[in-house]
This record gives structure tokens, sequence and C-alpha cells, in this order.
């Protein structure tokens, strides 16, 4: 039985595909082809991928990622599509799921999302459960940054609060949504935001997630 990742590479890598190399996508100065490597040199070069939460290391990742954004396109595809080597620590089936459940589904969302005739996809309650068993983890790292206090509500009023602070903006959505919202796709995200309007603005516009 495949995992949520698993599921969510594969689409990915359906997605980026279909898209072409040079579409765009919700990550700020990145087309495809930039995103596919991305993707490949996270999982394949340890030694690079440093750099994801190294500041020192940032500038040798993203050299890294620039060299293999110049190879063929179809060969980023095929290394997403068939996993990380190995050696590789993603290659354990566990952490996989546990590190790329989110990545993976957060990315084909920027694909999705970035062209003009996008829509919502349905999400399977379960995995809907799966995405929200992460915020509920990882909720305050993604929201440290916030302006203001930020708490992210299921609609069955399950919540989790990303960020202490007053005046408190509440963002309620499914989980699918929140995930979207909480990883600094705000302007995306199908959610109801409330609080304060000069609140929600700052929340709208604030830097939210890992990096």
């Amino acid at each position: 039985m495949s995992t949520h990742a698993q599921r969510e590479r594969l689409l990915l890598a359906d997605l980026l595909e279909q898209a072409g190399p040079d579409a765009p996508t919700l990550c700020p100065g990145w087309r495809t082809r930039d995103l596919a490597a991305h993707v490949v040199v996270r999982e394949r070069r340890g030694d690079a991928a440093a750099g994801l939460v190294i500041p020192q290391l940032a500038a040798r990742l993203d050299r890294v990622r620039e060299e293999y954004a110049e190879r063929p396109y179809e060969e980023l595809i095929q290394l997403i599509r068939t996993g990380p080597p190995r050696m590789s620590p993603f290659s354990l089936k566990q952490l996989d799921e546990a590190s790329n459940t989110v990545e993976f589904y957060v990315h084909a969302e920027d694909v999705r999302r970035a062209a003009d005739d996008w829509t919502p996809r349905p999400i399977d309650p379960v995995f809907g459960d799966a995405l929200w068993s992460r915020l509920e983890r990882m909720g305050r790292m993604l929201g440290r940054r916030s302006p203001v206090g930020l708490v992210l509500r299921r609609p069955d009023g399950q919540t989790v609060v990303a960020h202490r602070g007053s005046p408190v903006v509440t963002v309620t959505g499914e989980p699918a949504e929140l995930t979207l919202y909480a990883f600094g796709r705000q302007s995306v995200a199908k959610v109801e935001v409330a609080g304060e309007e000069s609140a929600v603005t700052a929340a709208q516009n604030s830097r939210l997630g890992l990096t």
C-alpha cells in the first residue's frame, strides 16, 4: 500500500511533467525547472541541502540547485518519480512519510495554483487528518514569524495555536488549506480569516513557513 508521501511524490512529478520546464510556480523567482531541481537536490545532495537550515550554506545550496536546473528536465522528473537513492535518509519509508508528505503536497499546489484556471482538488479525509497532525506538531515553528497571534482552526473546532500574541487572527479551513496558509501561501489558501482588519492584513502579508 502506498503512503501519502509516495502518492504526493507521483502527483508532483506528473504535474511538473505536464506543466513543462518554464511554467510559473508559487515559489518566488522559481519556474517549474527550479522547483524540480530543488526537490532533487533536497533528496540527493545532503551536503548541499544543509543550506535549507544553515544560512551560511545557503549560497552553496543555490549554486548546486542551479547546476541541477541545467540538467535535462525529463531527467529531473524521473529522479523525482523514482525517489532518493538507497543511501539517502529519505529512502527510509518512515522518514519519507514524515518529511515528504507535506513537502510534496505544498509543492504540488505550488504548481497547480500558479495556473490561472486552478481549482481546489478533493482531499481524502484520511490525508486531511495526516496533514492536520503535522500542523499540530509544526504549528509554532511555522507561525513563529507572525506579527500577530495566529490560531489555525478546523471547521469542527479543533485548533492549533501557531503564534501567541495579541491581537489574535483566527484562520478557519480544511487541513489542506490551513497547511498552505501556514507554509506562506496565504494568497491562494481557501480559508476564512477573522480578526481586527489591521491584524488580518499583517497575518496575510507575514512570512510564515519554515524558510
